[in-house]
């Protein structure tokens, strides 16, 4: 491949990111999958191979919304992380992390807050939530857990202004696995320092 060649396909990459990037700011979509393919088909590039990263897209979303959105998106990414920080305290006996674009602060008006809690008992949270009297829909998420697929409970709350938090059961071994990471899991703590920066 010569260099030339390189270039233009990095240069695509990039202009694909930008795309996606504006399409999930201005219209909403929060799947990275679909806004990048959204990106490539309106670029007349649909068979592309060379899609960019859900990281690249997220950096390029950073730029617009900082751009863009300078006046609007703060509030926004506040109100989500004040309704996450307020479901982690009722849940704290699960010990809550806050996962996804609310933290990473590329979420907007249409974004969901993504959480995981960890238990040994599989019903502990059910039973939370029907004791605390809370609706919810309730589903299974797939994750990998030491090596392996595995099913997983998982809870869906709608909270009275419309924005959903999903909830994941993992068990109480996967919070110390090392998978986790400060930029991308952050606990009750970091949440409460991110509302108070």
């Amino acid at each position: 491949m010569t260099k030339e060649h390189l270039h233009r396909r990095d240069l695509m990459r990039e202009q694909l990111a930008h795309l996606a990037a504006k399409l999930m700011a201005e219209d909403g979509i929060t799947d990275h999958t679909f806004a990048k393919r959204k990106a490539a088909r309106q670029l007349g590039a649909a068979d592309t191979q060379h899609l960019p990263s859900n990281h690249e897209v997220d950096e390029a979303l950073h730029s617009y919304r900082a751009l863009y959105q300078r006046d609007s998106h703060p509030g926004i990414l506040r109100q989500l992380r004040e309704e996450a920080f307020s479901t982690m305290r009722l849940l704290a006996e699960f010990h809550p992390y806050l996962t996804g674009s609310v933290l990473s602060g590329t979420a907007g008006e249409q974004s969901d807050i993504n959480l995981m809690l960890y238990s040994d008992d599989e019903k502990a949270v059910l039973l939370f939530l029907l004791k605390h009297k809370i609706d919810f829909e309730d589903g299974v998420w797939r994750v990998q857990l030491g090596g392996h697929e595995e099913t997983v409970p998982s809870y869906t709350l709608t909270g009275e202004s419309g924005v959903q938090t999903h909830i994941v059961v993992l068990p109480k071994n996967a919070q110390f696995s090392g998978s986790r990471h400060p930029e991308t899991h952050a606990d009750i703590a970091a949440v409460e320092a991110l509302l108070a920066a």
